[in-house]
């Protein structure tokens, strides 16, 4: 595709097979004057894996953090477009962004457990939401969904930091779905983590979508071979002197990796360009 194509090539839209959880239809993002992302539909399927691909700098996680308005905590970001979930839109005047980050979770690419011991970590949501039912029962439960009850049920009280890399990770997904939203956001999860850790939380994520729908932004295409059901290629701009990420296209995985519709998908699936 030459520059003056891409400079205005916009995605097909992708027609959902399933109920759409969260329509994400971004007209343009940008911090401050730089314009990092346009043009770009993204419908986030229910009980389904979301997995965000393309070269660095394509706007894929500023998208993802977009979705639960985690980017509002950049002074200089502004968002045009909507997030519609469950048909409201997340970006609407009135709506409250933590409360969005209540249903919409998110877990980043380095573990980032807290200071605290390992039931604290898992609590500490829960208590900044008031929870008054059976804490007890409530960590127990999102440690078990993490894959990680059995192996420090005996040691609760022991810091969150004492535990692997591995195991930090799925504290953090213990932590994000113990409030029990309905999407986790992962933004490169397994990028800090050795290839054992790796499989290991690929394994939980096929589990996870049992309950929750996932949306997951990874430079590993062949992890999202593995874990999406559909994939979202995003691609750069370099037209005008900038780079200015947008959605080539979107489409079961499947079809994005073996039968590509646009030719810049299938460049950079054959390892092209990265």
């Amino acid at each position: 595709m030459n520059a003056v194509a891409e400079s205005v090539f916009v995605a097909q839209p992708y027609q959902a097979a399933g109920d759409i959880i969260i329509d994400c239809k971004v007209d343009k993002i940008f911090y401050g004057d730089f314009l990092a992302v346009r043009d770009s539909t993204v419908p986030i399927e229910k009980k389904k894996i979301t997995g965000f691909i393309g070269p660095s700098g394509c706007g894929k996680s500023t998208v993802l953090r977009s979705l639960n308005r985690m980017n509002d905590l950049i002074q200089v970001f502004r968002f045009l477009g909507s997030v519609l979930y469950h048909g409201q839109d997340v970006y609407a005047a009135k709506v409250d962004p933590v409360l969005v980050r209540r249903y919409i979770g998110m877990v980043f690419q380095q573990p980032n457990p807290f200071s605290m011991s390992i039931y604290d970590n898992v609590a500490f949501g829960l208590r900044l939401n008031r929870f008054k039912g059976d804490m007890d029962e409530r960590v127990q439960k999102a440690l078990e969904r993490a894959a990680l009850w059995k192996e420090v049920k005996d040691k609760l009280k022991n810091s969150g930091l004492s535990l692997s890399g591995g195991q930090q990770q799925r504290l953090c997904i213990a932590r994000a779905i113990a409030t029990e939203p309905d999407v986790l956001l992962m933004d490169e999860p397994c990028s800090a983590l050795d290839p054992i850790a790796t499989r290991q939380v690929e394994e939980l994520m096929l589990e996870l979508k049992e309950n929750y729908t996932l949306a997951l932004v990874t430079h590993n295409m062949q992890q999202a071979t593995r874990v999406a059901d559909t994939t979202a290629f995003f691609s750069v701009d370099i037209s005008h002197g900038g780079r200015t990420g947008y959605l080539v296209e979107m489409g079961p995985t499947r079809q994005i990796f073996e039968d590509p519709r646009e030719r810049l998908t299938k460049d950079y699936i054959s390892g092209q360009f990265s």
